[in-house]
């Protein structure tokens, strides 16, 4: 009998413990939804760059980049197409940019030739942000 209550109370420790852990988890790594962050970022920060819908026409899957500069650091949302003609769209966002990958993608003064989705891809695609 003795051996029983024992097991019980070391199963509800080891729930506890582990219910803990996971909420501290969880909380650590997702602590904000991206739509606040996005909203936050777009209330908060300074515009640095803009590649607009216009000079996106042709893009298959961009419609707009926006760079801004928030905390010493450079974030960037970007509204990706959801249809072809670019009626409804998602934002997504991507925190750390580097100047140097802002630059890059933005001027393309070292990929001539390359388009802004591919620019996209290799400086700025890397770096989403960890939200939920």
């Amino acid at each position: 009998m003795a051996i029983l209550t024992f097991i019980k109370k070391l199963d509800m420790k080891l729930f506890l413990a582990l219910f803990f852990l996971t909420i501290s988890y969880t909380s650590i790594l997702g602590q904000v939804s991206c739509e606040e962050l996005i909203e936050y970022v777009e209330d908060e920060g300074y515009v640095k760059g803009t590649v607009s819908s216009i000079k996106l026409i042709d893009s298959s899957w961009l419609k707009e980049v926006k760079a801004y500069s928030i905390e010493n650091t450079i974030v960037v949302i970007a509204k990706i197409k959801k249809d072809k003609w670019a009626i409804n769209s998602k934002k997504y966002i991507f925190c750390g940019i580097s100047s140097y990958n802002w630059n890059a993608f933005f001027y393309g003064l070292y990929d001539i030739g390359k388009t802004y989705g591919e620019r996209f891809h290799k400086y700025i695609y890397d770096n989403k942000c960890k939200c939920y």
